[in-house]
């Protein structure tokens, strides 16, 4: 991969993002033709800058020794939205997110050209989603499909690793696509968050499916979205990048979204549960809660017919047919479908466990008020003659606007509430659990265990028969984010288990 500096000065300056160059100290619109400078690698963490390297000085607390480290190591042109008094040469942007995604793309050769991409978004249901969506393009491209999520990453189509973000910097997307291309990989399934469109990290990219599944308040903070309103203006721009939208019927401000599609002038298909008017509709069945059954009035995906998945509960079922809609957009056919949706297990998402008292205990990823109010929900259902015992904490230095929603969600459904720790980073878990506790308006029962372990063990030693024990936020994620340091966790299924393998 390679990229000269008269190229990368050209994509900048047609993306109308070059401001000037400057070339030893001289201010000039663009760097001479002659000689060819070639940068082999592009970079935008000093330890890894070489004497080749295009340098980025991208971040909210950029500190100008990250350049001269840079400077020292070798680099000598780098790009940033302000000059510097140092000896390099560099290259001056209006936005170094955009001018990083821009270049990116292109020095990894537009990856994106050779795969076809399907984009989610949503406050809820996006892993869930973009998992079966794997599933049933599994069964269509043999397993020729990529998927970035925010659990986990394969660019080959079958081995994972941990995800960094939901949505990876520009830099590494591009990269990651590379390889997912090199892999032979056909397709990509991504998760896009609000924070990539927030950052720039897509900017300028297209999908070829973009699917809206929901919108509710989240992510509410100093350092992501000051308010909601900013937070469903960056999720709402999928909308704008995407050659086909899928949209949930029933989503909240669906008018909005509906009147945003209008204007792009792209195929739209609408689904739903209740809403007569969507183009597409699950049926729960009512003989079996893992069994559906999709209509249509005229069927445009060749979709209409009987599904099964393996997760439990009716909002699962919504994001089976959204992923559905999505994957015959991009060309599966519906035995595909039917056969990949039926093998689809997510680690961490509706993990069921039954203790020897007879209580049962779900594991799931919620980790936002419409995600934990649909979890609860669905237990109460479920389980409506024992008492729902609630573990749970709030992630730290992001989105909190979750410890409010969390208390109001404990307050409208919870009997019992254990709060705990759930990646503080940087933050005391006590305050984050007192900011939980404080929002609680209820008259529930309330324990504080900072220790997950113990807190998941308190929890299960309360329950009785019929009760139903909620192990909420953390899924099958093996880390806890401590001060920075993802530090080994033994996971919330793993604890409940050897629990229960205690009392054998």
């Amino acid at each position: 991969m390679t990229l000269s500096l008269q190229t990368a000065a050209d994509l900048l300056l047609h993306a109308g993002l070059l401001k000037e160059t400057i070339i030893d100290g001289t201010w000039q619109l663009n760097p001479p033709a002659e000689p060819i400078i070639w940068f082999q690698k592009l970079a935008y963490d000093s330890r890894k800058a070489e004497s080749d390297t295009l340098f980025f000085c991208k971040g909210l607390h950029f500190d100008v020794a990250y350049l001269h480290q840079a400077i020292a190591q070798g680099v000598h042109w780098y790009v940033a939205e302000t000059p510097y008094d140092v000896s390099a040469n560099a290259l001056i942007v209006t936005d170094i997110r955009k001018a990083l995604a821009v270049l990116s793309m292109a020095f990894y050769d537009y990856p994106q050209n050779q795969l076809t991409l399907i984009a989610f978004t949503g406050t809820k249901g996006k892993t869930t989603a973009a998992y079966f969506a794997k599933g049933i393009l599994d069964e269509t491209t043999q397993q020729k499909t990529a998927l970035f999520s925010t659990m986990n990453t394969t660019l080959n189509g079958v081995d994972y690793f941990k995800s960094a973000l939901t949505t990876p910097e520009s830099l590494e997307l591009y990269e990651m696509m590379a390889q997912a291309v090199a892999n032979g990989m056909t397709h990509l399934i991504m998760e896009v968050s609000s924070q990539a469109y927030k950052t720039q990290r897509v900017y300028g990219l297209t999908f070829d499916v973009g699917i809206f599944l929901n919108i509710s308040p989240d992510h509410i903070s100093p350092i992501e979205h000051p308010t909601f309103d900013d937070y469903f203006y960056c999720k709402r721009q999928l909308l704008l990048n995407s050659e086909t939208l899928i949209l949930n019927r029933e989503s909240d401000y669906f008018d909005l979204l509906q009147a945003l599609a209008d204007q792009q002038e792209v195929p739209v298909f609408t689904y739903g549960s209740q809403a007569a008017n969507a183009d597409y509709r699950y049926i729960p069945s009512a003989d079996d809660s893992l069994s559906f059954t999709v209509k249509s009035l005229h069927d445009p995906l060749h979709v209409a017919g009987d599904y099964q998945i393996q997760l439990a509960g009716d909002f699962n079922k919504g994001n089976a047919l959204a992923a559905l809609l999505a994957t015959a957009c991009a060309g599966a056919e519906r035995l595909a479908a039917q056969t990949g949706l039926a093998k689809v297990t997510i680690p961490g998402r509706m993990e069921q466990l039954a203790l020897p008292n007879g209580a049962t205990v779900y594991v799931d990823y919620a980790h936002n008020y419409l995600s934990l109010v649909s979890l609860l929900q669905f237990a109460r259902s479920e389980h409506p003659n024992g008492r729902l015992l609630v573990v749970i904490g709030s992630t730290g230095s992001k989105a909190v606007s979750r410890r409010q929603d969390f208390g109001k969600a404990l307050s409208e459904y919870a009997d019992f509430a254990i709060l705990t720790t759930d990646d503080p980073d940087i933050e005391d878990p006590a305050e984050i659990t007192a900011q939980i506790q404080a929002a609680i308006t209820s008259s529930i029962e309330v324990v504080t265990l900072l220790d997950r372990t113990k807190a998941i063990q308190y929890a299960l030693n309360q329950a009785t028969a019929n009760d139903t024990v909620i192990l909420a936020g953390k899924g099958a994620d093996p880390y806890q984010k401590i001060n920075g340091v993802d530090v080994p966790y033994a996971g919330d299924l793993n604890i409940a288990k050897e629990w229960v393998n205690l009392q054998s």
